[in-house]
C-alpha cells in the first residue's frame, strides 16, 4: 500500500488510479453517516450507490489496537495545540490509521491536519 483515502477523496471524482491504496473502516462510517442524513431520495441513492461501489473495492483497514494508541496521541496533541479533537475524531482516526501503516494521507482536507502535519503526512491526491 502507498497511501489511505481520506473519505474526501473518496466522495471525490479524481482518486488516485495509478496507486495502491487502502482505506480505513472509519471511511465507511462516514459514507454511511452520509447516506442516513441526505434529505431527499436521488441524494440518498446516490450515496448509497457511491458507499456500495466504496465497499464493493475495498477491504477496509481496521481500527486495531495500534491504530487506537496512534489516534489517541494525535487527539492529545490536537488538543496540547489548541485544537477540537472531539470534533475531528473520525479524521483522526484515518489519520491514525496512515501513521500506523507508514504511508501518507492523501485528502482534500490537507489544512485540517496540519495541527498534526509532524506526526502524519498528508498529502493532496
Amino acid at each position: 500500500m502507498r497511501a489511505v483515502l481520506d473519505t474526501s477523496v473518496l466522495i471525490g471524482a479524481d482518486a488516485p488510479e495509478d496507486m495502491e491504496v487502502a482505506i480505513s473502516v472509519a471511511s465507511i462510517t462516514e459514507l454511511h453517516f452520509g447516506v442516513l442524513l441526505a434529505d431527499d431520495a436521488d441524494e440518498r441513492a446516490r450515496r448509497a450507490d457511491r458507499l456500495a461501489a466504496v465497499e464493493a473495492t475495498f477491504d477496509p483497514l481496521p481500527v486495531t489496537v495500534e491504530v487506537a494508541r496512534a489516534w489517541g496521541r494525535l487527539a492529545a496533541a490536537v488538543a496540547q495545540r489548541g485544537g477540537q479533537p472531539r470534533r475531528r475524531q473520525t479524521d483522526l482516526a484515518i489519520a491514525a490509521t496512515a501513521a500506523v501503516e507508514k504511508v501518507p494521507l492523501l485528502t482534500h482536507n490537507v489544512a485540517d491536519f496540519q495541527i498534526v502535519e509532524d506526526l502524519v503526512e498528508v498529502r493532496r491526491p
